[in-house]
């Protein structure tokens, strides 16, 4: 019989890997979907954005619930209503329609804090860095494996099938049902903490109050922006990218195309265990790996990892330039594994500086990180570029202030207390309730 812990983790990985197929369901299908109703390139990074566009909300609303009511229970209520909505989307007959539909369906980005929460709720602080990588890497490879890799294969162009002849409301309407399936599985089969002790412990702490409190401190703060510039920068690429390989160098093929950017999302999904991983080895070894913020161990593996997803970006650019796409592939493959690694490093933090608030730090972080998905596809498809290449540099350059930020407070005098100070409110509610607190164990 399989340990509780792990039916779990199992449970909200394959809940946020389904998640992320339906999410970037429609980017392998832009080609079509533009041709149906009748959308420009640069409507179609408008498109992108609207996608994401309901989520960072989402998250931050989600984290708090989840920490009161138990992942099972809105983990079952999100799949539910994601399923539902797209299913309709799969038989929208109007642009409006469609839309709307896809921006409810793509709540489906919040299972990311649902499961973060949960399987923080069943892992013990050594193991939590590499059991959230696991969760966070196989998950987000459904943009990678599911949505770029496998559904172009089934869905591909000239797709006849007994409900659709059209293969983008194929793959949405299916997806849509695997979603609902889900959703009651997770309700039924679902454990919302290892114990009675745990549940309780997290259910307090989750005021309006306390989440501004613990929202405003430099620690959380740090760690959302940093996670703009990495996960939003991803859902931003995985929206993209498909588009990018199409209309830049002319790749026409959607399996082709659909491919090339698949790269991009297996490595900024698959290789996310090991940016846990070292944040928990460095940590448990006690070993500095840089010759700034001595002491603090996971911060030093975190900035490191901020640094290369920034040159990557403007490699990024430069491979663009050389007009080889295979060339661009490989400078894409480089900037998923920067977010990747920057990725886990993020995720290790957080449940390690706040274990009594994961879920609503986790909702707080992976909202604000979100809203990279709707801002940088403006960017990339941006008209007043003279192509296509230069987004790419662009939004390296504005992700430098974030660096600043993270070179600031992760001084170890400024970041061992980070948990404690921050801006704007100064008195932890907590401290008259009697609730916990955020504590950090590193």
């Amino acid at each position: 019989m399989i340990p509780a812990k792990y039916k779990n983790l199992i449970l909200a990985t394959a809940m946020f890997n389904l998640g992320f197929v339906i999410w970037f369901s429609f980017a392998p299908f832009t080609g079509e979907i533009a041709d149906e109703f009748g959308l420009s390139v640069a409507q179609l990074g408008i498109v992108s954005s609207a996608a994401v566009i309901a989520v960072p909300l989402g998250r931050i609303i989600v984290g708090p619930l989840t920490d009161r009511y138990g992942a099972p229970v809105t983990a079952g209520g999100t799949m539910l209503l994601v399923g539902t909505f797209a299913i309709i989307s799969a038989f929208a007959q109007t642009y409006e329609v469609f839309t709307a539909s896809r921006i409810v369906a793509s709540l489906a980005g919040i299972t990311f804090v649902i499961g973060i929460q949960h399987v923080s709720e069943w892992f013990e602080a050594e193991e939590l860095g590499t059991a959230e990588g696991i969760f966070a890497g196989i998950g987000n490879a459904g943009a990678g494996l599911g949505a770029y890799f496998t559904l172009p294969r089934i869905f591909g162009e000239g797709y006849v099938g007994p409900l659709f002849s059209s293969n983008w409301r194929a793959a949405f309407f299916y997806t849509g049902v695997l979603a609902v399936v889900i959703g009651v599985l997770y309700f039924v089969f679902g454990d919302a903490a290892k114990s009675t002790a745990k549940r309780e412990e997290t259910k307090q702490g989750v005021s309006f109050e306390q989440w501004l409190y613990i929202a405003t401190r430099h620690g959380a703060v740090v760690l959302a922006v940093a996670y703009v510039m990495t996960f939003g920068l991803e859902l931003a690429m995985n929206g993209w990218l498909g588009t990018y390989y199409r209309e830049a160098f002319g790749q026409s093929d959607i399996v082709i195309a659909a491919t090339f950017a698949a790269t991009f999302s297996i490595a900024a999904g698959l290789l996310r265990p090991i940016g846990g991983y070292v944040s928990d080895l460095v940590a448990r070894k006690e070993k500095d790996i840089l010759p700034v913020f001595t002491g603090r161990y996971r911060e030093q593996w975190t900035f490191a990892t901020l640094v290369f997803v920034i040159l990557a970006m403007f490699g990024m650019t430069a491979a663009g330039l050389t007009g080889h796409i295979y060339i661009a592939v490989v400078a894409g493959f480089l900037v998923g594994t920067g977010c990747a690694f920057a990725e886990g490093a993020i995720f290790a933090q957080v449940p390690a500086m706040f274990p009594n608030n994961s879920g609503a730090v986790a909702g707080f972080v992976g909202g604000i990180g979100s809203s990279g998905g709707s801002i940088y596809p403006l960017i990339f498809a941006a008209p007043f570029l003279s192509n296509l290449h230069l987004g790419y540099a662009v939004v390296g350059l504005t992700m430098i202030p974030i660096i600043a930020l993270s070179a600031w407070v992760f001084q170890p005098h400024i970041a061992e207390k980070a948990t404690e100070n921050g801006w704007f409110i100064a008195e932890n509610p907590a401290a008259s309730t009697g609730s916990p607190g955020p504590t950090s164990d590193d």
